[in-house]
């Protein structure tokens, strides 16, 4: 199916809203791993909030402090979360676990 064709004025609209986005993404992995914002907060905040919904939980855990990518990975891989999910896309006893297993950061 081949793109949709869009004005300038579209084209411009849609580069600002992503723009938005990437700074707002930016933002929030900044106040995680300020420690800010806490998991518990993060999966209450996707629920509502457009941005954080759709960051991937992945992005999230390595943003906390002391976690890089090989330590968050181990704990995805623990709590039985894929990769590609959302933080809006968690079901409950994957964010039981994920709490569970993060207490305390």
């Amino acid at each position: 199916m081949p793109l949709p064709s869009l004005t300038p004025e579209q084209r411009a609209a849609a580069l600002d809203k992503a723009a938005d986005a990437r700074r707002r993404r930016a933002e929030f992995k900044e106040n995680v791993k300020r420690g800010d914002i806490k998991l518990a907060d993060v999966i209450e905040l996707g629920k509502t909030d457009e941005v954080v919904g759709r960051t991937h939980i992945i992005t999230v855990i390595e943003s906390l402090p002391g976690i890089g990518k090989i330590k968050a990975a181990r704990i995805m891989e623990r709590v039985g979360i894929s990769p590609s999910r959302r933080v809006r896309g968690l079901g409950a006893k994957q964010r039981v676990a994920l709490e569970a297993e993060l207490a305390g950061r």
